[in-house]
């Protein structure tokens, strides 16, 4: 099978195509520029490839309620000149074979419970915390989509007391993304994640915050598995870091050992590395192939 995908991000899209074991072929990326700018890129990538599908992971907030008359859409996002673009109605205008649609993590969170770090588990939760802070939701053969999809990016968080930064959501200031996400620590430092050294009190901050939204997940959804993906999670220094904060804020209330004994096999870096927002993609077109064509996943 050929399986295209696109990967949209908040700072760049990257589209490629797959197979149905989760292997990438073949991509390219590109700035995340106007509508216009990225759909003509996509259209330019894809003219002359064959398809059996294809599969679109997405920053949103989007709708992927089937019944609703903007599914398909990026609705109310912060990310200028994407408000309410029909991206599924773009697509369908010039690629003729079953598109699936859902958020890039969700899509992440597919990809690794077929191919990946979640392999042979029934639940797992994935979070990138890069741009923004996505969470997607896989729980039981399925991906957790609700009144609109997992926002859990947009938590509050308790403020670390010698943390004095404000903030830089737009919604809710010093939500988990608006402390933790890439672009907070470039505000908050004046310099990007990479260019700190592996010994900077960001770290600190970030594992505190990021300590904190794990405890809440596992304490709400119980998931065999925790994945940690993005730019951010690039500092491998973090994961000892966040494992050590989400026992320090359970305080062994959740008797399991998997977090008592066994937290460096659970909270745990993407098994498809880097690929795994695109290998999302390719799930996410695969799942919406077989359910075309009357298939189980």
């Amino acid at each position: 099978m050929r399986i295209g995908a696109i990967e949209a991000g908040g700072t760049k899209i990257i589209c490629g195509i797959g197979n149905e074991h989760g292997e990438i072929e073949k991509k390219i990326n590109f700035p995340t520029e106007s509508p216009e700018i990225v759909f003509a890129k996509i259209r330019s990538f894809f003219e002359e490839e064959q398809l059996d599908a294809l599969g679109v992971g997405t920053f949103g907030p989007i709708d992927v309620n089937r019944s609703s008359a903007t599914y398909g859409y990026i609705t109310s996002t912060p990310k200028p000149g994407w408000r309410d673009v029909d991206v599924l109605g773009e697509l369908k205008s010039y690629i003729d074979v079953p598109i699936g649609f859902d958020t890039d993590v969700n899509g992440a969170a597919l990809a690794e419970a077929l191919w990946g770090s979640a392999k042979g588990v029934n639940s797992c939760v994935y979070y990138t915390i890069g741009t923004g802070v996505g969470v997607g939701v896989y729980v039981e053969g399925n991906l957790v989509h609700g009144l609109l999809h997992p926002e859990a990016g947009h938590i509050p968080v308790k403020r670390h007391p010698q943390d004095s930064f404000e903030g830089l959501c737009p919604y809710h200031g010093d939500c988990l993304e608006g402390v933790a996400a890439g672009p907070a620590i470039e505000r908050r430092y004046g310099k990007k994640g990479h260019e700190l050294s592996v010994d900077h009190e960001a770290w600190k901050f970030e594992a505190y915050y990021l300590g904190q939204a794990l405890m809440s997940t596992i304490l709400l959804l119980s998931p065999e598995r925790i994945i940690l993906g993005g730019g951010v999670m690039h500092q491998e220094q973090l994961f000892p870091m966040i494992r050590e904060e989400v026992k320090r804020n359970l305080n062994g209330y959740v008797q399991h050992d998997m977090l008592l004994k066994h937290i460096d096999q659970y909270i745990i870096p993407p098994g498809l590395g880097d690929n795994a927002g695109l290998s999302g993609a390719v799930a996410i077109g695969l799942l919406e192939y077989k359910a075309a064509n009357g298939r189980i996943m």
